[in-house]
């Protein structure tokens, strides 16, 4: 992709490791290999990161210098606290956080920037600051007014799409409803089509129980609730296939479709951080931009030490530029 795809990124929590391995990408040239970067950022805690990973302070968003370097868009959370350090959320850092991510979507709702690409935040910070959101998937589809996302991970040619995320494991049969279930394979289709450029995909789905129920004996969650979702799917024309024991899908299919959609978080996660090298990379489905994120957290007990990875970052910036379509002017 050209260098003109620009990219919004934003630090995340500002205890965590965001803001250094942001900085370190782009002292390493790692982002700006892939597009034009704006970092919305509380800018002194920014800088702070920037001069301890060897990346100069970054020139502020409508100020001079050459157009394609990147960028910083200050955000303003209030003043930082005395008791401010690394590896410690709070009530700033939430805010922090969360008025980078609102002023990154504006932006990308506002067509000013291509895509938005984030690094972590914490769900602790955010519910100190009082915002009614537990991550960056639900404050972005509030922000866009998106009436169903979805969360897919991709790792190469591997993408897995989560019916359920955040739920516990006693109750996931619970939330999977066929109108839910099949607005996942629909998101999903949608992204693989429009997105990643593949026009007739074909999707798994992956069973709840074990051996995918094995006709019922362990099970009828695959009878009552995925099946109906495959059969509608095949009546549209769609190639969705299932449901799959997921204990052996992998084993024996990995490759051999475009996606696949799994019943619960661990189900899903577990083959794509097995397989990803930490390398992988969060989609929000179902946002009138694209938005890319980091596969890990704030990892608050390393922050400041100089060992966090920004491989997963660079590979969400990337993804965000090949996925992004044509680059705004």
């Amino acid at each position: 992709m050209s260098a003109r795809v620009h990219l919004g990124i934003t630090v995340g929590d500002p205890a965590g490791i965001g803001p250094e391995i942001v900085a370190r990408a782009l002292a390493e040239g790692r982002l700006t290999a892939h597009a034009r970067i704006t970092v919305y950022a509380e800018p002194r805690l920014f800088d702070r990161a920037a001069r301890e990973t060897g990346e100069s302070p970054l020139p502020r968003s409508g100020g001079s210098g050459p157009s394609e370097a990147p960028r910083l868009h200050p955000i303003d959370p209030g003043p930082i606290p005395s008791d401010f350090e690394l590896g410690t959320p709070s009530a700033f850092t939430g805010r922090a956080a969360a008025e980078a991510v609102r002023a990154a979507a504006q932006d990308a709702l506002g067509k000013r920037i291509d895509a938005v690409v984030t690094a972590p935040l914490s769900k602790t910070a955010l519910a100190a600051a009082g915002v009614p959101h537990p991550g960056h998937t639900e404050l972005l589809a509030e922000l866009a007014g998106a009436p169903e996302v979805a969360m897919m991970f991709v790792t190469g040619d591997l993408r897995i799409t989560l019916a359920t995320t955040h739920v516990p494991l006693s109750e996931v049969a619970r939330h999977l409803t066929p109108e839910m279930l099949a607005e996942r394979v629909r998101l999903t289709r949608e992204c693989l089509v429009h997105r990643a450029g593949i026009l007739d995909p074909r999707i798994a789905l992956l069973g709840l129980n074990p051996h995918a129920g094995e006709e019922g004996r362990f099970g009828g969650e695959e009878s009552r609730t995925i099946r109906p979702v495959i059969e509608e799917a095949r009546r549209r024309g769609w190639r969705v296939e299932g449901p799959f024991p997921a204990d052996s899908f992998f084993a024996r299919h990995l490759g051999s479709y475009d996606a696949v959609v799994a019943m619960y978080h661990d189900q899903g996660l577990i083959p794509v951080k097995l397989l990803s090298g930490g390398k992988a990379v969060n989609v929000t489905l179902g946002l009138p931009f694209l938005r890319t994120s980091v596969d890990h957290g704030t990892a608050f007990d390393i922050a400041g030490r100089g060992v966090a990875s920004s491989d997963s970052l660079v590979e969400a910036a990337r993804l965000a530029a090949a996925w992004v379509g044509p680059p705004s002017a």
